[in-house]
C-alpha cells in the first residue's frame, strides 16, 4: 500500500476504498439492519471526510439521526479548530506567533495541549506535538514526499521538544522561536472522545465510530455480543487480519508504518517520526494497537500512546504498560514475526493463524 495521492479528490477516492475494506474487517459480527427489531430503530450510518481521512459512524437506539448529525458537525468543527494548515485556526495563530507574545487559544485547545505535554513526559519525549517542522521536511504534511538532508534536520531538531511549549496564564500558550505544533497524533483520538460523549448524550445503545484507525465501540453488537474489531496485518494487503479483538464500550487505536509511507531509491519511509532522530522510527515494531475501556478521555490517551509506543519499541512499551501510569492493553506486531497481546485482553483476542505470526501473551 503506497500513499501517493496528489490531490484531495485522488486521496478521497483512495480513502473511500480503504474504508470499505476496513469496515468489512471491523464489523465481523452482528446484523447492521435493525436494532431491537423495529423499523424506527434501524442502524443508521454516515461517512465523513475530515482530518485527512474517511470516517465511518454507525448508530442505533436513542436519538439516532440527531446523534449522527451532531457528530458530523462536531467532526467538521474539530477539523477546523485543530488544523495547522488553516490560517484561521488557533493552532495556526499559535504557530505564527512562535517566539513572540502568548496566544489565547481557548480552554479546549489549551487543555488538549496540556494533555499532550503530559503524554510527552510519560513517554520520555516519544510523543511530541512539536514535530511539525520535521514532518513538513519529509513532506508528510503537504504530500510532497522527500528525504531531507541531515543538515536540514540538524537545524530543525533543536526546536523540537515539549520544553519549547509553555502554558501561560489563563487559556494562553506560547512557543519558542522556530517551534511549531501539530496535533495530528492526538486529534482523532480527541474526536473519538467527543463522538462518545455525543452518542451518550443522545442515548445511543449500539454503535461504532471509526476515525481512520481510531475506533470506539458503543455497547455490544445487535445480537447482544461484543463487537469484533479486526486488527490489520501490517505485512499484508488491506483487509488481511493479524487477529480479532472482541470489545464492548471500548477504544482501540492502531498506529503502524504501513498506514502511510513513500518509497525512494528502494527504501521505504513511513510517517511516524522519532523525535530523537528526526527520521522514521526504527523500533522493531510494525504495528501498535492500544486498547482501553470507554471512559472519558481514553480515546485521546489511546491515540497518543499508539504513536509513542511505536517509537519506543517493544521493551519500553511493555515497561510503560506494566508501570500502571495509564490503564490500557496492547497488541504489538514485530518485525521479526511475533504477535503479542497483553494479559488484560488475551481472553478477548484471537490471532489469525493465516498471518503466520508466533503468538505470545504478555503478563
Amino acid at each position: 500500500m503506497r500513499f501517493f495521492a496528489k490531490n484531495t479528490d485522488d486521496k478521497r477516492n483512495l480513502l473511500m476504498k480503504r474504508l470499505g475494506a476496513l469496515l468489512a474487517s471491523l464489523l465481523l459480527a452482528g446484523s447492521l439492519t435493525a436494532c431491537g427489531g423495529t423499523a424506527a430503530q434501524e442502524m443508521q450510518s454516515i461517512q465523513v471526510f475530515a482530518m485527512d481521512t474517511v470516517m465511518g459512524l454507525r448508530a442505533c437506539g436513542g436519538e439516532t439521526e440527531a446523534a449522527l448529525a451532531a457528530a458530523e458537525d462536531e467532526i467538521y468543527r474539530l477539523d477546523e479548530a485543530l488544523s495547522r494548515t488553516r490560517e484561521d485556526s488557533a493552532v495556526s495563530r499559535l504557530n505564527s506567533a512562535a517566539g513572540g507574545t502568548p496566544v489565547d487559544v481557548g480552554e479546549e485547545l489549551r487543555d488538549l495541549i496540556a494533555r499532550a505535554l503530559d503524554f510527552s513526559a510519560a513517554t520520555d519525549g516519544a510523543f511530541d506535538i512539536t514535530l511539525a517542522p520535521v514532518s513538513s521536511a519529509w513532506g508528510f504534511t503537504e504530500d510532497t514526499y522527500r528525504v531531507p538532508e541531515d543538515a536540514e534536520l540538524a537545524l530543525l531538531l533543536p526546536c523540537v521538544g515539549a520544553e519549547h511549549v509553555h502554558l501561560e496564564e489563563g487559556t494562553a500558550v506560547s512557543l519558542d522561536q522556530g517551534t511549531r505544533i501539530d496535533l495530528g497524533a492526538i486529534a482523532k483520538g480527541y474526536a473519538s472522545d467527543r463522538m462518545a460523549a455525543i452518542y451518550q448524550e443522545h442515548g445511543i445503545t449500539h454503535g461504532i465510530v471509526d476515525l481512520g484507525g481510531n475506533t470506539w465501540v458503543c455497547g455490544g453488537n445487535l445480537e447482544g455480543e461484543p463487537w469484533q474489531i479486526g486488527i490489520q496485518d501490517p505485512a499484508r494487503s488491506a483487509g488481511a487480519l493479524a487477529g480479532i479483538l472482541e470489545a464492548s464500550d471500548a477504544f482501540a487505536v492502531t498506529s503502524g508504518g504501513y498506514q502511510r509511507y513513500f518509497e525512494e531509491n528502494g527504501q521505504l519511509y513511513h510517517h511516524i517520526i522519532d523525535p530523537a532522530t528526526g527520521h522514521p522510527a526504527e523500533s522493531g515494531l510494525t504495528s501498535v494497537t492500544v486498547v482501553a475501556d470507554g471512559a472519558a478521555g481514553n480515546g485521546t490517551m489511546c491515540d497518543a500512546l499508539s504513536t509513542a509506543l511505536f517509537v519506543m519499541g517493544e521493551d519500553r512499551a511493555l515497561e510503560l504498560w506494566r508501570s500502571g501510569v495509564y490503564d490500557f492493553d496492547l497488541i504489538l506486531v514485530t518485525e521479526d514475526g511475533r504477535l503479542l497481546a497483553t494479559a488484560g485482553i488475551a481472553d478477548r483476542f484471537r490471532p489469525d493463524d493465516s498471518a503466520g505470526y508466533a503468538y505470545e501473551i504478555v503478563s
